[in-house]
């Protein structure tokens, strides 16, 4: 099975290397895809689409994104037929247009470092029109953020930058929750154990 691992926002590929690490160990051949937010969105896109498609098409693979990366992979998906990953992990997605999104969309600095990306998170319309994925998919949810009366999420599980709530592709999904913050998920264990497993359930052959 290969797996290739998309960062997060302000993130780089060295993000990914113990989750690298750990599936590695269970024979994945892992391959990290780095961007930057200085490129366009398009731009990032068309790099991913590339990248699956230099992938060895006798063997089955899967996606793993991590926040932003989990919207450029449901971004790229249309780009990727007739080549189709086996499964869709996201861990952390910014699935609606959420608190954080709106909130550093009015910071010059942030809209500076972010360029069009940071926009599309604040996009309603966009983030509404991303495709779900036709394959099985799982979303991992942080759950070690702050709660209570001076948290800006109240007493709704988070992970400090996204409520679980803003996780789901679609209502009735369920969510692997992981007693993790937002920028160190793909460090937990859990995560790396279940994108195992559920990737042995599929049966996938190549």
């Amino acid at each position: 099975m290969q797996a290739i691992l998309i960062h997060g926002m302000g993130r780089t590929p060295l993000s990914q290397l113990l989750l690298a690490k750990r599936l590695r160990r269970q024979g994945f051949a892992v391959h990290l895809f780095g961007y930057s937010t200085l490129q366009s969105f398009d731009t990032c896109i068309a790099r991913l689409a590339s990248r699956v498609g230099a992938l060895d098409t006798q063997k089955p693979f899967v996606l793993v994104g991590h926040s932003l990366g989990c919207v450029l992979i449901r971004a790229a998906l249309p780009f990727l037929e007739p080549i189709r990953p086996a499964a869709c992990f996201f861990l952390a997605p910014p699935s609606t247009v959420t608190k954080a999104a709106r909130f550093f969309a009015k910071n010059s600095l942030y809209r500076f470092l972010t360029r069009d990306s940071g926009k599309l998170l604040a996009d309603e319309a966009f983030m509404e029109s991303l495709p779900k994925p036709t394959v099985p998919f799982r979303v991992y949810a942080g759950t070690a953020g702050c709660k209570g009366r001076l948290s800006p999420f109240k007493q709704e599980d988070n992970d400090g930058i996204l409520a679980v709530s803003e996780t789901p592709l679609n209502a009735d999904d369920d969510v692997v929750r992981v007693p993790a913050i937002h920028t160190f998920i793909m460090n937990s264990a859990l995560v790396a154990s279940d994108i195992v497993a559920t990737t042995a359930s599929l049966h996938v052959t190549g």
